[in-house]
């Protein structure tokens, strides 16, 4: 299975859709994915989601399904080092660094100052639990920090593969992507995903990552060893299509200038 989050584009959110320049990113990253083999699409309820969605969809005909929980995780707590509510992504290093807590897959939660926000808590188990539901439609089920895949064929693959190593060769089903499928949504609520899926504590995610707008990151299943799944990354932030078209890579939802890479 490759599961593709894709951030909005440059945000309006005065007006809750996109500035011009994220309706031109709207447009590069609609042709990007108009060359995927794409089975479903899903997206948040919230405006810039849907613009930066549409492109894609008017190219391939298709619609897509909207995901209530996926809208973005917009949730504040006070911040006692600024003296202002603020989101995860937000805290000084000094402060969320401080706690262990975030450290950990569960507890985060629990760590000053989230805390204090008991949402937090409720919309945290709300995200994983539907995403679980999402991909049991498509025969992966939850099993402590991994998947099960449910009616396909046992593998038992032990060894990467080299080039030119047949010993090891792949069989045809090996190479099979699987679906194609593509969530459009936010920064956190896309860092609150695939920290879920990765088993990486949710906070290191907005904190350590940069996910620009209109960027796509890619997980996808390695399924080698009896029933088990798990995701893995093989894209985070990629912006190719913007560049490639000469369109500079925003820097909305950073704290600096978007290296042009």
């Amino acid at each position: 299975m490759i599961l593709v989050f894709v951030r909005h584009g440059e945000p309006d959110y005065e007006h809750d859709s996109l500035t011009e320049k994220g309706w031109r990113e709207a447009e590069l990253l609609g042709k990007r994915i108009a060359t995927w083999n794409v089975k479903d699409f899903y997206v948040s309820p919230l405006g810039r989601a849907k613009d930066t969605a549409a492109p894609a969809l008017r190219l391939t005909g298709k619609t897509a399904e909207e995901l209530p929980w996926a809208k973005e995780f917009w949730y504040c707590s006070p911040d006692p080092v600024t003296h202002t509510d603020h989101l995860s992504w937000d805290y000084v290093p000094s402060l969320w660094t401080s706690q262990e807590k975030n450290f950990t897959l569960d507890d985060w939660v629990d760590a000053v100052p989230m805390k204090e926000n008991p949402e937090i808590r409720i919309r945290r188990d709300e995200v994983c639990n539907e995403l679980d539901k999402l991909l049991l439609r498509y025969g992966y089920r939850r099993d402590g920090l991994i998947y099960r895949t449910v009616g396909r064929r046992q593998k038992n693959v032990i060894h990467t593969i080299a080039p030119g190593d047949t010993k090891n060769a792949m069989t045809e089903d090996m190479t099979t992507q699987g679906p194609v499928v593509v969530i459009f949504c936010h920064l956190g609520a896309a860092c609150l995903m695939m920290s879920h899926l990765l088993n990486i504590p949710f906070i290191t995610m907005p904190q350590g990552l940069f996910l620009p707008p209109a960027s796509v990151n890619i997980l996808q299943t390695e399924e080698r060893w009896e029933d088990e799944a798990s995701f893995r990354a093989q894209a985070i932030g990629d912006c190719k299509h913007l560049l490639e078209a000469g369109e500079p890579i925003s820097s909305a939802g950073s704290y600096s200038k978007a290296f042009q890479l």
